[in-house]
């Protein structure tokens, strides 16, 4: 993406005020996406935005700056300023400078994706979006509204710092989502449903957009007769997949370690306790191949890894970035994550969910007298620091007398964290990822996967509106 010779030149510049180290990232993304509302094309856009971060750490005080200008004079200036402000900052009058020569030998490049989505005709996307709105229509006489939308990304970047690395990657991500509103005496109920890859244009080789259609118009049509959720603290079955926002929000933003080392984390210093029976596992694993949350190397350069936080209930790890992990003297987990050149890297997840147990589904319900069975979670929130939540059920049921009964709608599922982990007495046997997210972070949006399978909380508050 830049020459060699002109990366070594930028760290240099960066490194001239005594720091000890720099790094620059580069970034060149193209996306594309078409929206179809109520039967019209409303969007069908491109754009391209391309540049690069370049950061500095001299003592506890980081330097950065980005520029659009990727010339030699371009990136000097940006590596100057992002030297200065570091140097300024740690209020030091060392002028100590080092050498840096990166090696491009080990670079890592080219797409995994079989069908470039830029090599396929707008008019084909185009006619998924109608086939999709013609499916949801069709569905039912109660479908009001119906809205899809696709979107496709290829991003390269390249990642050099002053330890010598040198990385480059390709990342391919393609897009379908399906919105559809219901109108009925209950008044407007929504039902949504999404799919999202890491790969390219293949991806409907694999998915039926008419079939996501039909999902979303029914979950909405579903609504309409839908009871009142109930209020009260009641055991909880989550489904596979559609639940596994919940700890990816309550238990995975507690374990980064940029958090943790602010104490902002109800897991600060947990290193080695039970915070969980001894059912769950936790992991966050950035290799899935073809997930959401999935890259070869994160936004610093290091390789994707598969990291178990949660081993049987004990909390093993926390996820790392590189910078973080440097002062503690151990290796980044590969969480190092950014939006886009313009942007400094934190530590973030990738794919973050909990592995299969042994348990059958239908034994877990059969084995709940009464209780709440959570389809699919919607938006949420978590204070990370005590790990009190609270999400939206999107799609949710009664369970009575062992069974799946009636919907219900306009509950929510209130909880915390920590107690949460520790309150899960069933895991069943069929694991699934749900659907592809973007994880929001001081300001910051990036791409990310969860789920779950069938699992089993003795007790969770439900705030339901039913008298």
């Amino acid at each position: 993406m830049l020459d060699h010779d002109l990366i070594n030149r930028t760290l240099q510049t960066a490194l001239s005020a005594g720091a000890e180290f720099a790094e620059v990232f580069v970034e060149d993304k193209r996306s594309s996406s078409a929206l179809l509302d109520d039967g019209r094309v409303e969007e069908l856009t491109s754009g391209r935005d391309r540049g690069a971060g370049i950061r500095v750490v001299h003592k506890d005080t980081t330097g950065f700056a980005h520029t659009a200008d990727l010339s030699a004079s371009g990136l000097a200036k940006a590596a100057s300023t992002a030297a200065a402000v570091a140097q300024n900052n740690a209020q030091s009058s060392s002028t100590d400078r080092r050498s840096v020569a990166v090696d491009a030998g080990g670079a890592v490049v080219g797409t995994s994706a079989r069908i470039a989505p830029s090599d396929v005709a707008k008019s084909v996307k185009v006619q998924l979006l109608a086939n999709a709105d013609a499916a949801a229509r069709a569905s039912g006489s109660q479908i009001s509204q119906v809205s899809a939308r696709y979107g496709d990304s290829r991003r390269r970047i390249l990642v050099a710092n002053s330890d010598g690395l040198f990385a480059q990657d390709d990342q391919v991500r393609t897009l379908f989502s399906v919105s559809c509103v219901a109108s009925g005496d209950t008044g407007l109920q929504t039902g949504r449903e999404s799919v999202g890859r890491t790969i390219g244009f293949e991806l409907f080789d694999e998915t039926d957009v008419t079939d996501l259609a039909r999902r979303a118009a029914q979950r909405a049509i579903t609504k309409l007769n839908a009871r009142p959720a109930p209020s009260g603290t009641m055991p909880v079955v989550v489904g596979p997949g559609g639940g596994g926002v919940l700890f990816h929000e309550a238990c995975g933003h507690g374990l980064e370690a940029d958090l943790v080392a602010k104490s902002a984390s109800v897991f600060a210093g947990r290193v080695g306790d039970q915070v969980a029976t001894p059912l769950v596992t936790l992991i966050d694993d950035g290799t899935m191949a073809g997930e959401w949350g999935h890259y070869r190397i994160d936004d610093e350069g290091r390789a994707a890894a598969h990291n178990v936080l949660i081993d049987k209930g004990v909390l093993t790890d926390y996820m790392w970035d590189h910078v973080r992990a440097r002062k503690e003297g151990r290796n980044s987990s590969g969480n190092g994550r950014r939006q886009s050149y313009q942007y400094l890297p934190m530590v973030r997840m990738t794919n973050t969910y909990i592995e299969n147990g042994s348990d059958h589904p239908s034994d877990i319900i059969a084995g709940t007298e009464s209780g709440v069975y959570v389809a699919q979670l919607g938006g949420g929130q978590v204070n990370t620091a005590t790990g009190d939540y609270v999400f939206g059920m999107t799609e949710a049921y009664l369970i009575e007398n062992g069974e799946i009964s009636e919907p219900i709608r306009q509950g929510n599922l209130i909880g915390n964290g920590p107690e949460t982990l520790k309150l899960i007495d069933a895991v069943g046997n069929d694991f699934a990822m749900g659907s592809p997210g973007t994880c929001g972070k001081d300001g910051q949006g990036v791409p990310v996967g969860d789920g779950t399978p069938t699992l089993r909380v003795t007790a969770l508050t439900i705030g339901g509106t039913a008298a």
